[in-house]
């Protein structure tokens, strides 16, 4: 971990990233792809250590309210936050300032600052996002090893419904030959249901790959599912979309099944309900 002193925070679509890399682990992770040009170990967390004082002084001066997001990149509650508070700073002057925040997560950490969440939802409008893949609680533990299951970020679900803080899922990424098949999909939507989520965001069955996160991933599949790496490189070759052969079964399945429980579905309408700031937000099913 090393510390810089970032010269700016707030992006031009209104997110924030204070952590740059990741030590979650996670095999699939696009942000390791070269593309984003990190200069550093990816392990080796880049911390914009003056992010709360930024992001105050950006948003005491934005004359129209809107919603803050974080995640996007890198998750905003590494382990590393327990100790640096950043993120609960920032949600803090997110408060102050009267502004929405759109969170995006694994970690269970978020439950320590449900509080303040709650709070913001209460006077404007908050939304916590719960990125859930694998059903299986020990193929989780391979596929995504430092950081909490599937079961406790469902649980984690459970208690921002008990405080009527909405939240959206992030079903992502599927691994074709690994958890892309239907068991895998009805227990992570029947999770959905049980929390009352209010959208599930769904790209496809499938995962992206490209030049970095690719020979992470291959790596990975060779030391944990011996001879995939192998049928990826006949099956998608160096291909950046890789998608599951179940994709159109199991994205009929995913559709009907949030039809079925009110939950959004469209990619577009999700991301419509999460950056949507209203002038006077109530909070109001989506529907």
């Amino acid at each position: 971990m090393h510390f810089v002193e970032a010269k700016g925070i707030l992006s031009a679509a209104n997110g924030i990233n204070i952590y740059r890399g990741c030590t979650h682990g996670c095999i699939y992770c696009d942000s390791r792809s070269s593309c984003y040009n990190m200069d550093h170990a990816f392990e080796d967390i880049e911390v914009k250590i003056n992010a709360p004082q930024l992001l105050d002084k950006k948003l005491a001066s934005k004359r129209k309210k809107c919603m803050i997001g974080t995640g996007s990149m890198c998750d905003p509650y590494l382990p590393a936050e327990k100790e640096l508070k950043l993120t609960q700073q920032c949600l803090d002057i997110i408060e102050k300032h009267g502004f929405g925040a759109a969170v995006l997560t694994k970690s269970d950490l978020i439950l320590r600052d449900i509080d303040i969440l709650a709070s913001i939802n209460e006077q404007s409008k908050a939304v916590v996002q719960i990125t859930m893949t694998t059903f299986d609680e020990e193929l989780c533990r391979i596929v995504e090893p430092n950081v909490c299951t599937t079961k406790r970020r469902f649980e984690a679900l459970m208690e921002m419904k008990k405080r009527n803080i909405p939240t959206v899922v992030w079903l992502s990424p599927f691994l074709p030959y690994i958890n892309d098949n239907e068991e895998n999909l009805a227990g992570l939507l029947e999770y959905c249901a049980e929390a009352e989520v209010k959208g599930v965001v769904c790209f496809g069955i499938g995962l992206t790959l490209r030049n970095g996160n690719r020979e992470y991933y291959y790596s990975a599949l060779d030391k944990h599912f011996h001879g995939l790496s192998d049928i990826y490189r006949r099956e998608y070759g160096n291909s950046y979309e890789i998608v599951s052969r179940n994709n159109k079964k199991l994205m009929s399945i995913l559709n009907e099944f949030c039809d079925k429980h009110n939950m959004i579905s469209d990619i577009n309408k999700c991301f419509s309900y999460l950056n949507d700031y209203p002038d006077k937000y109530e909070q109001l099913s989506f529907f």
